[in-house]
């Protein structure tokens, strides 16, 4: 799945992405791209499950694919 992330812009963003993420899912695999403010996620979690944590760290983020 692929989310963009618009509030994303430093290096501490990308980290607290990731731990996110895998926080939920321990095996998942995520790539940041702070340029282009996504994040790829290869992930067994519920899809709102991400957002929803996402969003409570401040980093609201929707689907693209």
């Amino acid at each position: 799945m692929k989310l963009a992330i618009p509030d994303m812009s430093c290096s501490h963003c990308k980290a607290t992405v990731e731990r996110t993420i895998i926080d939920l899912d321990s095996k998942a695999d995520v790539i940041v791209n702070l340029d282009a403010k996504t994040a790829e996620v290869k992930t067994t979690a519920a899809p709102e499950a991400i957002l929803t944590a996402l969003k409570v760290e401040g980093y609201p983020a929707r689907i693209l694919a």
